[in-house]
């Protein structure tokens, strides 16, 4: 009897101890049935809060004159290839060799006339200089040209005479070869000076009357031919030279090979990009995987030129400058010229983009795609988000994006489902289309209703 007064009190206290932890645990299914207006207590272990709903994106609807005076201009995205690069600054130069050549005379003689300035443009076969002749050599090989002409004629004569006596029986057939033979070393001799006199300068109507006794006593220098044609805006035709030194003036006294002047041929040119050593190995990556390097032009109008070709490195200059501790690269350029005006101009200054890596995005069945390239003017930054705005009617929504790579005027937008390429967005002034949620969100830009504006 005493036993069971003992252990009464320990097996209450059990009981009331699980009853209480019962009733604790399973608070949340019966506290808000007997107190109705408070809330159950937290249990530590629990997360201080239950996950949110996904908020709607922000979005405003703007009406059509709203939409033109912010200047909004949307398009369809298209993924397109997109390089990480790297700027260079670049010079457009001359080639060595090729974009300057100079005009010399073949004869000598006195500088008469001058037919072109300094500046003036010229094309191939133009007129440039003419020279009164004094060379010796000129003089005596347009009196052997006349003299062989003359022995030629008579040589004709003679054989023509003799093979008639030949086919009387009178002279023997031996006689017409040897006159034959005569007129073919008179015939030798006048192509050999024809050839001498084409080289000293003179011009086929010059040869002829030459040949035929009236003596040249001048000669005109023209613009030389040009091996290749040059591409315009209006198709394919001869190129033109400029006119960068003249070296004689009037009444000058000229040797034969002497200089008369310098011309200029812009159809080819090169540009020299200047980069740092430690820059050389990924521009010898691009050049040997023929990778193409954007350029873009200074001292250019939007709209006056299409767009630059994309240009190949063609050679590495070894030398670094000690001054500025730079190499060159070299990218042949083609030329375009409209309206008598040349597009690239030696001297003048580019930026070249070379190409370091191949901005991509790895889908979860191991495929990489292309990015979506947008102007700059695409997106909108607040802290660490990066948004764009999708076009639905007048309705703008606002979507967070993820950045693979910027430059000064596009982004690369990774291709992961936050925007596809059914979606209409805007690629401009998305700064002031974000404000404009903002105020129709009433300052709150993670508002997701919209106002008429």
């Amino acid at each position: 009897m005493r036993l069971h007064a003992l252990v009464r009190p320990f097996v209450f206290l059990a009981l009331v101890g699980a009853l209480g932890a019962a009733a604790y645990l399973t608070r949340g299914t019966w506290w808000s049935y007997v107190f109705p207006t408070q809330s159950a207590p937290k249990n530590p272990d629990e997360p201080d809060h239950e996950p949110a709903e996904e908020d709607e994106p922000p979005k405003v609807k703007l009406s059509v004159q709203a939409q033109q005076n912010i200047g909004l201009e949307a398009a369809e995205l298209t993924p397109r290839e997109y390089w990480r690069t790297m700027v260079i600054p670049g010079i457009v130069v001359d080639r060595p060799g090729e974009s300057d050549r100079r005009l010399s005379s073949k004869v000598a003689g006195v500088v008469t006339d001058i037919k072109v300035r300094l500046g003036d443009s010229v094309r191939p076969g133009d007129a440039l200089f003419t020279i009164q002749l004094v060379s010796e050599v000129l003089q005596t090989a347009q009196g052997e040209l006349a003299r062989a002409a003359t022995d030629l004629k008579f040589a004709v004569v003679e054989r023509d005479r003799v093979a008639g006596l030949v086919k009387l029986g009178t002279t023997p057939a031996s006689e017409v070869t040897k006159l034959q033979n005569q007129m073919d070393r008179f015939t030798n001799q006048m192509k050999a000076v024809r050839r001498q006199l084409q080289a000293l300068g003179l011009t086929a109507e010059q040869i002829e009357k030459a040949e035929n006794g009236d003596t040249v006593a001048e000669v005109t220098v023209v613009a030389p031919g040009i091996a290749r044609p040059v591409s315009f805006f209006s198709g394919t035709l001869d190129s033109q030279f400029e006119v960068r030194l003249l070296s004689v003036a009037l009444g000058d006294y000229v040797q034969a090979g002497q200089v008369l002047c310098q011309l200029a041929d812009h159809r080819r040119l090169l540009v020299e990009g200047s980069a740092f050593k430690s820059e050389a190995k990924a521009i010898a990556a691009t050049s040997a995987g023929r990778v193409p390097v954007c350029v873009e032009i200074a001292d250019e109008n939007a709209g006056d030129w299409p767009t630059p070709d994309k240009l190949f490195i063609r050679h590495i200059s070894e030398h670094v400058d000690p001054a500025t501790r730079t190499f060159a690269f070299f990218l042949p350029l083609e030329n375009q010229q409209d309206s008598g005006v040349w597009r690239y101009s030696p001297g003048q200054r580019v930026r070249l983009r070379v190409p370091l890596e191949k901005m991509t995005t790895r889908r979860p069945d191991g495929t990489e795609v292309n990015p979506f390239v947008l102007p700059v003017g695409a997106v909108v930054r607040e802290g660490p988000d990066t948004f764009v705005f999708v076009q639905v009617g007048n309705v703008f929504i606002r979507r967070t994006v993820r950045v693979l790579h910027e430059d000064r005027s596009e982004i690369a937008v990774a291709q992961d489902g936050s925007i596809t390429r059914a979606d209409t967005v805007v690629r401009s002034n998305a700064a002031a289309l974000n404000r404009a949620v903002k105020a129709a969100a009433g300052g709150d830009g993670h508002a997701g209703h919209t106002h008429e504006h």
